[in-house]
């Protein structure tokens, strides 16, 4: 790779990515008080083991095992995005965990409780960033880290 963009570089950059992806995620959900459906919330679990990964990945940047994990995570990262991406426009159905339909109540007090919490559909876009959805920009950021990280992988087989 280019001597800028080292591999401890790539690391403390994807590290500052997830940290402001996360810290966006809470900061539309928490003070723009948009409630995240339950994929969204799924999707903030990469980027959670991605801080991890790129701190010991960085600290130990020659064992290239970091590099093979943290692809991975961004593997099952744009999975996920592509899936809520595809929800969204439905291509695809959304899974009974996502929708707010299938509640199975007979208890007047387990009614009032779950309507009084404000579920979000997987397939609503509550929030657009430049005419994208948060799933599609996750998904986006997924697939541009994991083609770096492949291109750093097959740049340290060729050495």
């Amino acid at each position: 790779m280019n001597k800028i963009l080292t591999i401890k570089n790539f690391y403390f950059i994807v590290a500052l990515l997830s940290i402001f992806t996360l810290a966006s995620a809470v900061y539309i959900e928490y003070i723009l008080d948009i409630k995240a459906c339950k994929l969204c919330l799924y999707q903030r679990v990469p980027y959670i083991i991605a801080v991890f990964l790129c701190f010991f990945g960085y600290m130990n940047f020659k064992n290239s095992i970091w590099i093979y994990l943290l692809t991975l995570n961004f593997s099952v990262s744009l999975i996920l995005g592509g899936y809520h991406s595809g929800i969204e426009n439905n291509i695809f159905p959304e899974f009974s965990g996502c929708t707010a339909n299938n509640l199975n109540i007979i208890d007047k007090e387990e009614l009032i409780n779950s309507l009084s919490k404000n579920l979000s559909n997987c397939k609503d876009v509550t929030f657009t960033l430049l005419g994208l959805s948060l799933a599609t920009i996750n998904l986006f950021i997924s697939i541009f880290i994991v083609i770096i990280s492949i291109l750093f992988i097959k740049n340290e087989k060729n050495r």
